[in-house]
């Protein structure tokens, strides 16, 4: 296990009252006192004075905390310094640091040391990179959740009954000929079923962890002049799109941000449907019709005051929302394709509100905070299935030995996620996605 001393900026970048640096590794001690002459008491904040360890050149005045392991995020000996948060001072006891003999800490290298060192499994620090991440509300409760070991816990129970299971099937291989309870090898299949059956149930949660962790795409189609760029303007309370009289004005896909009851969403307000009159055009309409099968809703728009589209309607069925814009200037039908109709005019407001609960309400249906912990990442989902997948083979094994060479192979592909096995693949990819100081 690397033990080098490791050091990272790990409050924000650019100009603050304090800036926080964080060491950690074998050698934290001495590096400590190399700058600061003296390492203070255990997780006691300190004011020391920092010195460049070759000139002596004092650097700042600093608060400084001194964390020995195990006691510490990452297991080993840990230090943090909080600076005046000024440029020149975090550049200078950077350079301190490093003629001190530590380095600059590589992309989730703490997190990554705090998993080898058995203060975490891969899935709370996924949580941690995730609530690092959280743009909403909803966003950070589930990563508080996840970082909290509630899908550890989960899968760490799952992990527990298969081990169980699979001792009571070695048994009744090794042991056949002793005075076994009747019935263990069938007992053993039942209860693999039942597990499977869990694992299932939870693979069935429609990606809403997913969603929520990577936010929904929610497209809005419409013939030419239905009012598309208006209400995604009219939705995100800004002008993130250019309104015009003239038809097709909108060439490409424009998007904006929206959180929606704590779930992130993208809006994107797409070229008007209709038979191009250009190839630039043609290329519009082309990728308004891709985002509408990438989309995870979509609002079909029409105008009051014009007749509804062919284009459009055919884009009309359960799941999708069929909105009648300008409200203002004509009668808004009850139906359209068969399919309730929200109507508004994004012009004057009236509406809006309706139309905002009601993409809040499909958000919610579709990435909302599930009661128990989602999935939220495709390896989980990837691994699972593969566990279930193996627990099935138990229905067709015939030969005890078989039946648990596919317990083995369920356990470790539990194991995946959490990272008691076979993770060495994994953690280069897991890690890589934190910033810098994490």
């Amino acid at each position: 296990m690397n033990s080098d001393v490791i050091f990272a900026l790990a409050s924000g970048a650019g100009r603050a009252a304090v800036a926080v640096l964080r060491l950690s590794g074998a050698g934290t001690g001495g590096v400590v006192v190399a700058l600061a002459g003296a390492l203070p008491p255990p997780r006691l904040a300190s004011l020391r004075r920092l010195r460049h360890p070759s000139s002596g050149e004092v650097l700042d005045r600093a608060l400084l905390l001194w964390f020995p392991g195990p006691r510490s995020y990452t297991g080993e000996d840990a230090a943090e310094l909080h600076l005046h948060g000024g440029p020149a001072v975090i550049a200078g006891v950077a350079e301190a640091l490093v003629a001190a003999g530590a380095r600059p800490a590589e992309p989730g290298e703490f997190s990554r040391r705090a998993f080898l060192h058995g203060k975490l499994d891969l899935t709370a620090a996924e949580g941690i990179a995730d609530l690092v991440a959280a743009e909403t509300a909803a966003q950070r409760r589930q990563a508080l959740r996840q970082a909290e070991g509630a899908l550890a816990a989960l899968y760490g129970g799952w992990a527990t009954r298969l081990t169980r299971l699979l001792a009571q099937q070695e048994a009744f291989i090794e042991f056949e000929d002793e005075d076994l309870p009747a019935g263990l090898d069938d007992a053993v299949g039942r209860a693999a079923a039942a597990l499977r059956a869990e694992m299932a149930a939870h693979l069935a949660d429609g990606g809403r962890g997913e969603r929520l962790r990577d936010g929904l795409l929610v497209a809005i189609l419409g013939a030419p002049n239905a009012g598309k760029s208006s209400l995604l303007n009219a939705l995100v309370g800004r002008e993130a799109a250019i309104v015009s009289a003239r038809a097709g004005t909108t060439r490409d896909v424009v998007e904006a941000r929206l959180d929606l009851g704590g779930v992130p969403v993208t809006l994107a307000d797409t070229a008007g449907l209709r038979e191009a009159a250009d190839e630039i055009e043609a290329e519009g309409v082309r990728r308004a019709r891709r985002r509408a099968k990438e989309a995870d809703l979509v609002l079909a728009l029409f105008a009051a005051d014009q007749a509804p589209d062919a284009e459009t309607l055919a884009l009309v069925r359960p799941g999708v929302l069929a909105v009648v814009n300008k409200a203002d200037l004509a009668t808004v039908p009850a139906l359209l394709g068969g399919v309730p109709v929200i109507g508004l005019s994004a012009r004057t407001g009236d509406g809006l509100p309706e139309l905002r609960a009601r993409l809040t309400q499909e958000a919610a249906a579709r990435a909302g905070l599930a009661a128990e912990a989602p999935l939220t990442r495709p390896r989980h989902r990837a691994a699972l299935q593969d566990a279930a997948g193996w627990l099935a083979e138990l229905d067709s094994a015939v030969l005890p030995g078989l039946r648990a060479e596919a317990l083995r192979a369920a356990l470790r592909a539990l194991g995946r996620i959490t990272g008691q096995v076979g993770v060495e693949a994994v953690l280069d990819a897991v890690f890589a996605e934190f910033c810098i100081g994490k």
